[in-house]
Parts: structure tokens; sequence; C-alpha cells
């Protein structure tokens, strides 16, 4: 390997928006991020309701009119 051309692999605590840390080795020196698998809802078990009914006929709703043209 040559001397002086890699980044300083050092111990990083990486910390998520719900409050909990992991100590990982990275580059890096701070790695802060979103959902981790404390709080994730396929680790937790726990679904986050989405209304998929609004979407679609808001969906069917904007796009209509492309539909129509092409049925013409």
């Amino acid at each position: 390997m040559k001397k002086d051309i890699h980044p300083e692999f050092k111990p990083t605590v990486i910390k998520c928006a719900c409050g909990n840390e992991v100590t990982v080795g990275s580059t890096k020196s701070d790695i802060t991020v979103e959902i981790c698998s404390q709080c994730h809802p396929f680790y937790t078990g726990k679904q986050k309701l989405v209304d998929s009914a609004g979407r679609i006929e808001r969906f069917r709703r904007k796009y209509a009119k492309f539909q129509n043209n092409s049925k013409s």
C-alpha cells in the first residue's frame, strides 16, 4: 500500500433522528441518519397508515383527461 493516500479510518458515531446512536468505524467523522433499525417500521413491527385510497383518487382525477384522450 502507498503511504499517505488513504483516508483515516476511525471510530464514528451514527446518530438517528429517533435518538439512537451506533458506534462504527468510518472515514467520516459524524454521520446523521433519518431512520434506523430501532425506528424503522419493518424492524419494529409497527406500520404507519397511508391514505392510499385518497392518493389513487387524486391520481385518477389528475390524469383523467389523458385516459379519455387515449380511449378516443
